[in-house]
């Protein structure tokens, strides 16, 4: 078996973003987590902010500082309301966007929730070589996104190419 067909795993941190929810009663935070480390990811931390745009911009700079956190998955802040500010919070600190996760995500969802799926404002991107996701806060969301989008592209044996295999080139200039 060469490298590239051997499993990964990687450090995920988990940010969910509600202003009713609990880690008692976070059911889409908790959905990550058992599907990232199910997946063989480990875990690096989770945590559940209220939807403040400079608060979950604070963690999620903390995170991707630290060389040790291969990605972060958001859920919930993604709406359109007005205390849905998680793309205003994060996406000043992207080095890059990463616009099909966006466009697949709503395409996919298309097919479960119809029109619905035009007020998702999911996004990802890369910020010092972490993969930062941002995912609406249901369940169901973060169950299609991650079984249809993420699990594939964070393990290193989906072809013909995965984001794992771009982690060692990340840092190029």
């Amino acid at each position: 078996m060469s490298a590239k067909e051997q499993f990964v795993p990687l450090n995920v941190a988990v940010l969910t973003v509600s202003d009713s929810r609990t880690l008692e009663n976070d059911t889409s935070g908790e959905f990550l987590v058992e599907a990232l480390t199910n997946a063989g990811h480990r875990l690096h931390e989770r945590k559940l902010l209220r939807d403040d745009r400079y608060a979950i911009r604070a963690q999620v700079a903390a995170w991707i500082a630290d060389t040790n956190v291969h990605g972060v998955l958001i859920t919930g802040g993604t709406g359109f309301t007005g205390r849905d500010s998680t793309p205003e919070a994060v996406l000043p600190l992207l080095d890059k966007e990463m616009p099909g996760f966006g466009e697949l995500f709503r395409t996919i969802s298309f097919e479960e929730i119809g029109t619905s799926s035009l007020q998702s404002r999911a996004f990802a991107g890369l910020s010092n070589r972490t993969f930062v996701f941002a995912l609406p806060g249901s369940t169901s969301a973060c169950r299609t996104a991650w079984d249809k989008l993420l699990c594939a592209q964070l393990d290193a044996r989906t072809g013909p190419c995965n984001l794992v295999g771009l982690i060692p080139r990340l840092g190029e200039i």
